[in-house]
Order: structure tokens, then sequence, then C-alpha cells
């Protein structure tokens, strides 16, 4: 990975996670009861996916409700910590000139390859996705 292609990458994603953010802001403000899921696995299998209710999660820390957030979906805590902190790295980085976010990236990818915090890892997202099925979002 390069600066050349993460940097775009990040800058895309975070702009298009807001925009996801203030569309879906806008259907409930509007009372939409008819909105429906855009999980494509839950709409395949009537299962959700191991980030489902991400959104929905975001928005409760949003309105300052950590434990409802927590409770819809930790992964969208860690969503919204990323969504906050990689933009401003980013323009940080741009700024400066520097590359910090790069390396941040190569080492934590380097770290999530060993098998001792892969598992962990995928562990983690299995439960997850085990307390998502629990739920029945």
């Amino acid at each position: 990975m390069t600066r050349r292609r993460l940097y775009p990458i990040i800058a895309i994603v975070c702009s298009l996670a807001y925009a996801w953010l203030f569309l879906f802001n806008h259907a409930h403000d509007e009372e939409n009861s008819h909105v429906q899921t855009v999980c494509i696995v839950k709409n395949v299998t009537g299962v959700p996916c191991p980030s489902c209710g991400s959104t929905r999660s975001i928005f409760m820390l949003m309105q300052g409700d950590f434990l409802g957030a927590a409770k819809a979906n930790p992964i969208g805590l860690i969503s919204a910590l990323v969504l906050i902190v990689a933009p401003l790295w980013l323009f940080f980085d741009l700024i400066k000139r520097r590359e910090t976010l790069l390396e941040f990236y190569l080492t934590f990818e380097q770290f999530i390859r060993k098998k001792q915090h892969a598992i962990p890892a995928i562990t983690l997202v299995i439960a997850n996705w085990i307390w998502n099925i629990y739920k029945g979002y």
C-alpha cells in the first residue's frame, strides 16, 4: 500500500460514510417506517451480518447513549472513532507533508496478520455476529 493509494481510499470511504449517515438521519427525521435495511446479507438470508446495527449505534452515540450504542453494535463505536480520527489524521498528514497515517496502517496490517492477533480479532467479530443474531437485528 502506498500513500497515493491509501489516502484517497480513506477520503472516499469517509465521505461515503458521512453521506450515508446524513441520508439515514434524513430518512428517520421524516419518520419513514418503510425504510428497509440495505444489508445484502440480511436481505438475502434473513440473518443479520456482524455490522448490522452499526448506523444505529453511531446515532445513539451521537445522542450520548453510549450503552445503547454498545448494545446496538460495538462495531459502531469503532466505526465512529475511525470516522472522527481518520479525516483529521489525513488532513494533518497532508498539511504537514507527512505519512504517519500510512505508517500506522502498515504497522497495523503487519500486527493483525499474526495468528496471535488475528484469531482473537476474528473471534470477536464472530461473537458480535452471534450477538446480532441473538438480538434479531
